[in-house]
């Protein structure tokens, strides 16, 4: 375990970061397989049809997976405070919530999923690849949802390298079983889909596996799910609105996955390959927004308000300086690497995903902000503030859907990250600043600690 309540911040962030970092890696060459494979094995319109099916699948998906985020903040609060038995309650608690929650998504997921699909006017040629990739999946959230929520317990408690282990693991198995399904068996998008599910249940029984052989505070039993309704309270409380705020930017990217879908299948292609890149690219600036959220959910509840601020200011220089550094990277290397997915008989679609990297990659420094501040708030318990973020990100994602991409094309698309970007940013500013003056007032003045801490689960 790594408590984040003590040593020197920026060393204990970066050590915490690194192994968060290799494990999101990991978890896009997920993606980054699924795609290599079928563009090369299967072609350019299979490459579309699981590009055409990301923003449906975040839309469902990123509800369960930002609540179970929001649990394991106060459970990460509470381990800063030393409540080791609220642990264990916080453990038992979000399994129920999770288990719920990952029935009612599945259910109503793959009833209407076909109906989604032909209202984000999906391709002709490609719809039907595409509702066969989506019903895998929603039919095993389930899976997903669980390796969230452990890893994400894991990592609350200060240990980001075992969930790393597990997730390598896992990945190769991915590759192997997606060469099996695709290459040797024919299965198609059925084995793409089919081979990420199955890795992703590995990784989350072997995630079980250690809490229960390793990890005593996790270690939960039968009194422990004599759950309290305020407990179900301040879980959900936290983790509602937090899988509410994933779901709105995913509607945003729905909207713009609608008008996308207009331009063809070209244009869907050349942005499910930069997507992708992008994914990657900007994983060590998201990474360092997720170490945020537990080391400031750990400070609070250790009441460490002054390390907060330090540790946010540290953490600021250093991701906006290797953002805009990673940024110039994939701006000249753009083109090779989109050919990774498609080959070198595509010029168009490679042309095409060059346009999205000179909108987006040029300010991944200002992503870089965003996740800083957006997971700083939301580990030290604040959820309505990012909420209205994630609306404004909603917003701006269907502007460039219906506006900028009838005006301007592909190029209009490529507009609506960062406009979302700018938009979020524009509503976490204030409150971040008002929050930073706040800690540092509680630094000042002890007396006045309970002031922010008395309404927190």
């Amino acid at each position: 375990m790594h408590d984040l309540t003590k040593g020197k911040p920026i060393k204990q962030i970066i050590y915490f970061t690194i192994p968060l970092l290799i494990g999101n890696i990991f978890q896009q060459v997920y993606t980054l397989s699924d795609t290599i494979i079928v563009g090369r094995t299967i072609g350019v319109k299979a490459l579309a049809a699981v590009g055409a099916t990301g923003s449906l699948s975040f839309l469902i998906i990123g509800i369960a997976q930002g609540a179970t985020n929001g649990f394991a903040i106060i459970a990460a609060r509470r381990y800063g405070a030393g409540d080791f038995k609220g642990i264990k309650r916080s453990f038992a608690t979000s399994i129920v919530i999770s288990a719920g929650l990952s029935a009612i998504l599945s259910a109503i997921s793959m009833t209407f999923c076909g109906q989604i699909l032909r209202l984000m006017q999906t391709p002709a040629d490609i719809i039907n690849d595409s509702y066969t990739f989506l019903v895998i999946q929603f039919a095993g959230i389930f899976i997903i949802v669980a390796y969230n929520l452990f890893a994400n317990m894991i990592r609350a408690m200060g240990d980001s390298r075992t969930p790393l282990v597990f997730l390598v693991i896992a990945c190769v198995i991915n590759i192997g079983l997606e060469l099996l399904f695709i290459v040797v068996f024919k299965w198609g998008i059925a084995g793409a889909s089919s081979a990420t599910l199955l890795a992703e249940l590995i990784s989350a029984v072997l995630c079980l596996l250690y809490i229960y052989r390793r990890f005593p505070l996790l270690q939960i039993h039968r009194s422990d799910f004599k759950i309290s309704l305020q407990e179900i309270k301040d879980h959900l409380r936290l983790g509602l609105p937090m899988g509410f705020q994933s779901s709105i930017i995913a509607l945003g990217q729905v909207i713009l996955q609608l008008m996308l879908n207009t331009l063809g299948s070209n244009a869907v292609a050349a942005y499910t390959a930069a997507g992708r890149i992008d994914g990657l690219a900007t994983m060590p600036a998201m990474s360092f927004g997720v170490t945020m959220a537990t080391f400031a959910a750990q400070n609070l509840g250790a009441r460490e308000f002054g390390r907060i601020r330090t540790g946010v200011r540290q953490t600021l220089l250093v991701s906006v300086l290797f953002s805009g550094l990673t940024g110039l990277l994939i701006i000249y290397f753009g083109r090779p690497l989109v050919n990774l997915f498609i080959g070198n008989g595509q010029p168009v679609v490679t042309a095409t995903a060059q346009t999205y990297f000179h909108f987006n990659s040029s300010l991944y420094w200002l992503l870089a902000i965003l996740f800083v501040v957006r997971y700083t708030l939301q580990g030290l318990g604040q959820s309505l503030v990012p909420t209205l973020a994630g609306i404004m990100e909603l917003l701006m994602r269907a502007f460039a859907g219906l506006v900028l991409i009838r005006l301007f094309g592909f190029a209009g698309a490529s507009m609506a990250n960062p406009l979302a970007w700018i938009g979020s940013l524009l509503v976490l500013i204030s409150s971040y600043v008002r929050t930073m003056r706040h800690l540092r007032s509680l630094e000042r003045e002890p007396e006045q600690q309970n002031d922010l801490t008395r309404t927190l689960p």
